[in-house]
């Protein structure tokens, strides 16, 4: 696969991703955070079982150190999954939406501290374009709580998130595989706790299905698969930036589907974000500023 289309499959992740924030928030109307999440990622896995067996006939072994760091994403997955689910309880949408975003400057950040990576110099004015544009697309933040630091500390460990699926996808050669470890992790996980914390009631569960559905197969098992996929071949860094894009896609969403117009200030916010978007992907294609001094 081109690196080109790598971008597209994340670029389609996030406009699937910038769909579900919303049901991701109205289905705390019905279910809590343990209940919704592990329903959600039970479905995302039932869903791309098939595709797994399928890999695993077609691909290579899947290495024992590959399925040890698979079952270490999962619980990554798990805690960036259930705070973020868990924040949503406490705080907006909007504010949820962009503390999230913040995960677009730490993978770059953790990959030059943490794993030395060497970055190209678009990524950095990329990302603070991208996360000053989700501040200008959802206008800021408001009435700070407890749920916004939940969403912050969650931050994080989508962080972390990107890069070992990014690191995983391309050295096991399994991106579905991974997916559907990451789901049966948190999965399993969440409904232990739903068992333990949470009233189960499958009155609640039916008046959310269609935000499980959304949430699960689509979102979910779709989604998070197109991310492993596209970041076989494209820079963790990259694919932030690419993903953060969903803020524009729920922005776009939200004034398609429910009336819901931007202010100037949230247009310019897109077009930061489209910025950053493109900016990652023409930047590669040209030669150095030093070098095009010298042909000149």
């Amino acid at each position: 696969m081109t690196r080109l289309r790598a971008d597209l499959l994340l670029l389609l992740t996030a406009l699937i991703w910038g769909a579900a924030f919303v049901g991701q928030s109205t289905a705390m109307d019905h279910l809590g955070p343990f209940l919704f999440t592990g329903t959600r990622f039970l479905l995302a896995t039932l869903v791309v079982l098939p595709f797994v067996l399928t890999e695993s006939r077609q691909g290579p072994p899947l290495r024992r150190d590959h399925a040890t760091l698979m079952g270490a994403a999962g619980l990554v997955f798990f805690i960036a999954s259930m705070t973020q689910q868990a924040g949503l309880l406490a705080t907006t949408v909007t504010n949820a939406g962009f503390l999230t975003a913040l995960y677009v400057v730490l993978v770059p950040i953790i990959a030059f501290m943490a794993l030395k990576h060497r970055l190209p110099w678009i990524i950095w004015p990329a990302a603070s374009l991208s996360l000053t544009g989700t501040w200008l697309l959802g206008g800021g933040l408001s009435g700070l709580n407890w749920g916004d630091g939940i969403m912050i500390f969650s931050a994080v460990f989508w962080a972390l998130q990107v890069l070992l699926v990014g690191s995983l996808a391309r050295r096991s050669d399994r991106p579905i595989t991974l997916a559907a470890l990451q789901f049966g992790v948190t999965a399993l996980l969440c409904l232990i706790l739903a068992a333990l914390f949470e009233p189960l009631s499958f009155t609640d569960m039916a008046a959310a299905w269609k935000e499980l559905l959304f949430t699960g197969i689509i979102s979910g098992g779709l989604g998070f698969t197109l991310q492993a996929v596209g970041q076989r071949y494209t820079p963790a860094s990259d694919a932030a930036i690419i993903m953060s894009s969903e803020a524009l896609f729920a922005a776009l969403f939200g004034a398609l589907l429910l009336g819901e117009r931007l202010p100037l200030l949230g247009w310019i916010g897109c077009g930061f974000i489209l910025a950053a978007v493109i900016g990652v992907q023409v930047a590669p294609q040209l030669p150095p500023i030093w070098q095009r001094r010298k042909t000149g």
